[in-house]
C-alpha cells in the first residue's frame, strides 16, 4: 500500500480561506477509504485552530529546523480525524498570527514550513512513498524533497490550485532561507526573483491542476501568469483532475442547516425559498425566480460583468441574494443596489457557512461568471442543492457544467463563452424564460439530479498517478 504525505497550508475543518481547504479536507478521507493507499496530511499549526481540536493533539516530537543560518523551534503534533492522520507544525513566531496569510514574510514562513516537513520525514516513523504538495505554500517542500530525498526513492506530485498566487521572494532568500547548494538556484529563479510556484513545477515528478480545461489554459499566455513556458516544457507531466466534493456533507436530504430537507422535490425546495425570504426580509413569494451569488468579492469572480448589467436585470420580477466579502468596489456596489431595490435585492457582507447552505437550498439559479476558475466549488454545491448554475465557460466551470439545450434536453446549466456582460445578461434572461417553461425547467432539474460530483472518479486518477 502506497504511503502518501499531503503538504498543504489549509484544510477543513481546521483552517479555511478558500477551495484548497475543502480539497485537503475531503480527498484524503476518500482515498483512505479505498484501502489502496494511506494518505496523511501535514499542516501549519495556526492560532486559529479551535480549542476542541487542540485538546485532541498529542505531541510527536520536538526539533530545530534550519532556516538559513537560523535554528528555529519546531514542534510536531498529531491527531486522527475522520480516519486521517493530521500532523501540525508548531512555531508561534511564524503561525501565531491573526490571519493565515497576508504578511510581508509569507515566503519565509512557508519555506520554514517546507524545511520543517522534510526534517519531519527524516526523523519520523511515517516514511512516505510520495510527497504531494499543494500550491505555492508547499512548493518548496516538493523541490527540497526531490533534491535531498529524505526517503530513498520518494517521488513528488505538485498540484496547482490557482497559478495566480506564486510565492515571490528576493534572490537573496535562496542563501538566507533554503540551505541548498547554489547549483539548485536555477530551479527557483524566475523573472529576476525567486518563485516558489516555479520551483514546484520545475522539481515535481508529476504536476496536476484541478480541472482538465485549466490544465490547458495555464499553458497559454492569457492564463499562465508568466509560468506558461515552464508548463509547456513539462507538458508530458501535467494532468488536469477535476475536484470533487464531499457529497455526504453537501446533501440537501440531510443538511441540518436548511429548514426543509429534500432530494428532488420542487415544492420542498420552494419551502426553503419562502423560509429564506422571511429570514432576510424579501417579499415571500414561492414563484418568483431567485438568483444567488455566493463569492469572494474579487475581480477573478467576474463581478465587473455583474455590475454592468445587474441593475437592468432587476427591473424584471426577480429576486437577487448575495453573500460574500472582499474589495470595497464590489461591496459598496451591491450595498447600494440593495438600498435602491430593497424588495428585490438582499446583500450580506461576510460569510457564514450555514447561511450559505440556506441560500443554495432556496435559490433557483446560481450566478458564477468567473474571469478564470481553476475548478470552482460553488457551482458543484449549487448542483447538489438543485440551484441551476449560470457560468462562464472557463476552467473547471466548463468541465463541470454542461450547457442546456432546449431541443435535445441535454445539459446541467446555462453557460456563455466570452467575458462579456451582455452574454451574461442574455443567459440571465434565458434563465427567467426557462423558469416559466415547466417542461424544460423540470427536465433540466432532472438532469442535475443525475450529476455525481463525488471524489470517486478523481480519486481513481490520483491513485493511478501514485
Amino acid at each position: 500500500m502506497k504511503k502518501i504525505l499531503y503538504v498543504a497550508s489549509e484544510c477543513t475543518p481546521f483552517f479555511k480561506s478558500g477551495g484548497l481547504a475543502d480539497v485537503i479536507g475531503s480527498l484524503p478521507q476518500y482515498l483512505n477509504k479505498t484501502k489502496k493507499c494511506e494518505v496523511r496530511v501535514i499542516l501549519p499549526l495556526y492560532k486559529q485552530l479551535k480549542e476542541a481540536f487542540r485538546e485532541q493533539l498529542t505531541e510527536v516530537m520536538i526539533y530545530t529546523t534550519e532556516v538559513g543560518w537560523r535554528q528555529q523551534y519546531t514542534g510536531i503534533y498529531e491527531m486522527v480525524y475522520e480516519g486521517v492522520h493530521y500532523y501540525f507544525v508548531d512555531n508561534e513566531y511564524y503561525f501565531n498570527r491573526e490571519s493565515l496569510y497576508g504578511y510581508i514574510d509569507d515566503g519565509e514562513r512557508f519555506i520554514y514550513f517546507s524545511n520543517a516537513v522534510i526534517e519531519f520525514i527524516y526523523r519520523g516513523d511515517f516514511k512516505p512513498d510520495v510527497l504531494h504538495g499543494h500550491d505555492w505554500q508547499a512548493a518548496a517542500a516538493v523541490a527540497i524533497c526531490n533534491i535531498k530525498k529524505p526517503v530513498p526513492g520518494i517521488r513528488t506530485v505538485f498540484t496547482i490550485h490557482n497559478i495566480l498566487y506564486q510565492g515571490w521572494l528576493m534572490h537573496s532568500a535562496f542563501e538566507e532561507l533554503l540551505n541548498l547548494d547554489r547549483i539548485h538556484f536555477a530551479g527557483f529563479e524566475w523573472g529576476g526573483m525567486l518563485n516558489l510556484m516555479k520551483a514546484g513545477i520545475f522539481h515535481a515528478d508529476k504536476i496536476t491542476t484541478v480541472s482538465p480545461t485549466y490544465a490547458e489554459e495555464i499553458k497559454t499566455d492569457y492564463y499562465g501568469e508568466g509560468l506558461q513556458w515552464m508548463l509547456q516544457q513539462r507538458n508530458a507531466d501535467v494532468l488536469g483532475i477535476v475536484n470533487g466534493i464531499n457529497v455526504d456533507d453537501y446533501n440537501p436530504m440531510k443538511d441540518p442547516n436548511i429548514p426543509v430537507n429534500y432530494k428532488t422535490s420542487l415544492p420542498k425546495k420552494r419551502e426553503n425559498k419562502k423560509a429564506l425570504q422571511q429570514e432576510i426580509g424579501l417579499p415571500v413569494d414561492a414563484d418568483v425566480p431567485m438568483f444567488s451569488i455566493i463569492t469572494r468579492m474579487v475581480e477573478q469572480k467576474g463581478l465587473h460583468l455583474v455590475m454592468a448589467i445587474l441593475e437592468e436585470f432587476v427591473q424584471q420580477h426577480v429576486q437577487i441574494v448575495i453573500l460574500g466579502n472582499g474589495l470595497y468596489e464590489f461591496e459598496s456596489y451591491f450595498n447600494e443596489l440593495q438600498r435602491k431595490y430593497p424588495e428585490k435585492v438582499q446583500v450580506t457582507i461576510g460569510f457564514d457557512e450555514g447561511f450559505s447552505r440556506r441560500i443554495y437550498a432556496a435559490s433557483d439559479f446560481f450566478i458564477m461568471p468567473s474571469l478564470f476558475e481553476p475548478c470552482g466549488l460553488s457551482q458543484l454545491i449549487a448542483l447538489q442543492y438543485k440551484a441551476i448554475p449560470i457560468v462562464r465557460e472557463t476552467g473547471g466551470l466548463k468541465d463541470t457544467v454542461i450547457p442546456y439545450n432546449i431541443y435535445s434536453g441535454i445539459g446541467t446549466g446555462l453557460t456563455f463563452a466570452n467575458y462579456n456582460a451582455h452574454e451574461l445578461l442574455s443567459k440571465l434572461n434565458e434563465a427567467v424564460r426557462l423558469y416559466r417553461d415547466p417542461e424544460n425547467y423540470k427536465l433540466l432539474l432532472k438532469n442535475i439530479s443525475k450529476v455525481n460530483n463525488s471524489w470517486a472518479k478523481s480519486a481513481a486518477q490520483y491513485l493511478a498517478i501514485y
